[in-house]
């Protein structure tokens, strides 16, 4: 009875240890030894504590977030340092930099698992140098006060330029501005090239301001950012600024002050990429399939204000009630982008006088 009793202990704890190898095959192994990467981003990066702590825990990798500017800073970055980069993984770049990039050399390929469960129009490389994780729109907002007691309100990008509102809108320099860029792009897409330049002389006839930057344009001009004290109700911002306008708001609202005109949006599509050069290139894409998971994708919406690229990512209810849904935004291929648009912000800067 004591050897059988013994056989059964032995068997069982076969078993455990058939069990624990089984589950452990099937958990991403961490590294042999701790390793820190660093991952270079824009300066609107953010995530939750809790949820990259998580990512570093259970794989043994230490996170270092450098954050270096705005996109178009970020760009530039990477491509002054291709192949010697100043990172291993880098975020924020957008689908209108692409070209340059990869001209540049700049990422090498890897396909993430997560993207299986990417929406197939944000996925803009086949050989995946770059892997998407988020999307938004870069839209006119419009202050709903307003437009109260039935005022016109415009709708569309001709409205803009008509002498009904007059003064009424702020955009952002695009040689200094990315979603100043957006925008420009956006009347490109929508009136072609020359057609872009008679627009922008209506806007300008139409009394249009220009600043250099979202901050100034958004809480400096525009009159409906928090109850804000500029005086213009039209302003170039975001699908998503009601949300910020609700999260933010004090004391407490439900419904966003702020509108926006779906018919003016621009899509920017934000990417991750594995940088030439790293020593920790297997740590670097572990870093692109978390950016890719869910925990992380479902904390996007109410840390950097923009849509997840995974349809698996649940939305928070606030940003569910007050994000501008934009089912046909305006497009350009990144080559095209990258061919034209310098000679673009030049012929706008002088059409201008910027």
């Amino acid at each position: 009875m004591r050897r059988t009793a013994l056989a059964l202990v032995v068997i069982s704890l076969m078993a455990t240890a058939c069990t624990d190898a089984t589950e452990t095959s099937s958990t991403p192994p961490g590294p042999a030894t701790p390793v820190t990467i660093t991952l270079l981003t824009h300066d609107s990066f953010d995530v939750t504590k809790s949820v990259l702590r998580d990512f570093e825990d259970r794989t043994g990798i230490t996170v270092k977030v450098v954050p270096v500017g705005d996109a178009g800073q970020l760009a530039n970055r990477l491509i002054l340092a291709s192949g010697n980069p100043e990172g291993d993984v880098a975020f924020g770049v957008d689908n209108d930099q692409l070209s340059e990039l990869f001209a540049k050399d700049v990422f090498v390929p890897y396909a993430s698992g997560g993207l299986a469960d990417v929406a197939p129009e944000l996925v803009l490389d086949d050989q995946h140098r770059v892997t998407p994780v988020d999307h938004g729109e870069v839209c006119v907002n419009v202050d709903k006060r307003h437009y109260l007691g039935g005022a016109p309100t415009p709708a569309s990008l001709d409205d803009l330029a008509d002498p009904t509102f007059r003064d009424q809108l702020v955009i952002e320099n695009p040689a200094t501005s990315t979603p100043g860029l957006a925008f420009l792009l956006a009347t490109i897409a929508a009136y072609g090239d020359p057609g872009f330049e008679d627009y922008w002389r209506r806007l300008h006839d139409n009394g249009v301001t220009v600043v250099d930057g979202w901050e100034q344009a958004y809480f400096g001009e525009f009159s409906g950012a928090g109850g804000g004290e500029g005086t213009h109700p039209l302003v170039v911002s975001y699908a998503t600024s009601p949300v910020a306008e609700v999260v933010f708001a004090d004391p407490p609202i439900s419904v966003a002050p702020t509108g926006v005109l779906t018919d003016t949006c621009y899509r920017q599509i934000e990417f991750a990429g594995v940088l030439r050069g790293t020593e920790h290139e297997a740590a670097a894409q572990q870093l692109i399939d978390f950016l890719l998971s869910q925990p992380f994708q479902e904390d996007i919406p109410l840390r950097m204000f923009v849509y997840p690229a995974s349809t698996r990512a649940s939305l928070p209810a606030v940003f569910r009630r007050n994000a501008a849904v934009v089912s046909d935004p305006f497009e350009l291929s990144s080559d095209e982008v990258a061919a034209h648009r310098a000679d673009w912000v030049a012929r706008w800067s002088d059409l201008m006088g910027q």
